[in-house]
């Protein structure tokens, strides 16, 4: 296999964490890491100019995010990624379950929703308006569908590794970048009505978010353990490493089913944290307006009950 198109040949040296994470941009998933780094920023910008807050937390967050998909994809580790099983694994994991989950706790769809300007003319559509048309629209109702974005999210494993789509994928430079963009939107699809952060066409409750979490990760598992039981290589692509890595490939394949499987509990953890966080603070804004009607109204929801008590005393006697 050519692996010329991603500035490195076949003979690596042995992977050490100083050269490793030297530099090594993919030119795409750079200008595209820089492109949502500027349009987020600009955003930021704009509210703040305008005197509206956006949370410091929601900034780190998204920038978090764009740094680890840049940490993947335009350092070494992308060129190790083309001849280790490991490390190919270790990218695919953070693209499309870290990455995901950080992205989307910056609510960027939140923030283009407030800063974008809208129509000029009634009847027109600007910027903000047809980025709402797109959030309402048929084809967001069906990718974020859980009937829709759990079969992917499984699909992207077996139907990929197992088949050789996964071998055809690897053997150009546009073939890898297309893949690796897919499991960046695969996981922003699956995760995005779970965070349940930004708006879109399906907001289940918090129980539902726990379940379609849930749904989704044993397979993840299962995929780890497949490949780190295997007793023969799975993947052609990575059946002939580097003599120069001086590693085995059955080795590295079984290193890379325990990432699979580390990976199928970590980010499980983070949105659980997550989401057990969002249900208290929403919980805690309700007992707030509860409060503030009450105080409104005099109590008369619970004077109504207590009258109602008191009624059926009246009756027992």
């Amino acid at each position: 296999m050519d692996h010329s198109g991603h500035g490195m040949t076949m003979d690596l040296p042995p992977f050490t964490l100083g050269r490793g994470l030297a530099y090594s941009p993919d030119t795409f998933f750079l200008v595209g890491c820089l492109l949502a780094l500027g349009l987020y920023g600009w955003g930021v910008v704009r509210l703040r100019r305008r005197g509206d807050a956006w949370p410091a937390g929601r900034i780190v967050s998204f920038l978090a995010g764009v740094l680890t998909v840049a940490l993947v994809m335009c350092t070494r580790l992308n060129d190790y990624g083309m001849v280790m099983f490991s490390v190919h694994m270790v990218q695919h994991m953070i693209i499309s379950m870290l990455s995901p989950i950080l992205l989307l706790l910056g609510a960027p769809v939140t923030l283009a929703l407030r800063a974008l300007p809208v129509a000029s003319r009634r009847g027109s559509k600007g910027p903000r308006e047809l980025l709402l048309s797109l959030l309402h629209s048929r084809y967001m109702r069906i990718i974020t569908h859980p009937v829709f974005t759990i079969p992917l999210f499984i699909a992207s494993l077996y139907a990929l590794y197992f088949t050789p789509l996964f071998d055809f994928l690897m053997g150009s430079k546009p073939g890898h970048i297309a893949m690796m963009v897919h499991f960046l939107a695969v996981g922003l699809v699956f995760f995005w009505p779970i965070m349940g952060v930004d708006p879109g066409p399906h907001r289940p409750g918090y129980v539902m978010r726990m379940l379609e979490l849930f749904a989704g990760m044993p397979f993840h598992a299962f995929f780890g353990i497949a490949l780190m039981m295997a007793t023969e290589p799975m993947v052609k692509a990575y059946e002939n490493p580097p003599a120069s890595l001086g590693i085995d490939a059955l080795a590295d394949q079984n290193a890379a089913g325990g990432i699979a499987w580390a990976f199928s509990e970590i980010p499980s953890v983070l949105v659980l944290i997550a989401l057990v966080y969002q249900w208290y603070r929403s919980e805690q804004r309700q007992a707030v307006r509860t409060d503030r009607a009450a105080d409104r109204d005099g109590d008369k929801e619970l004077e109504a009950y207590n009258a109602y008590l008191a009624s059926l005393q009246a009756r027992g006697r």
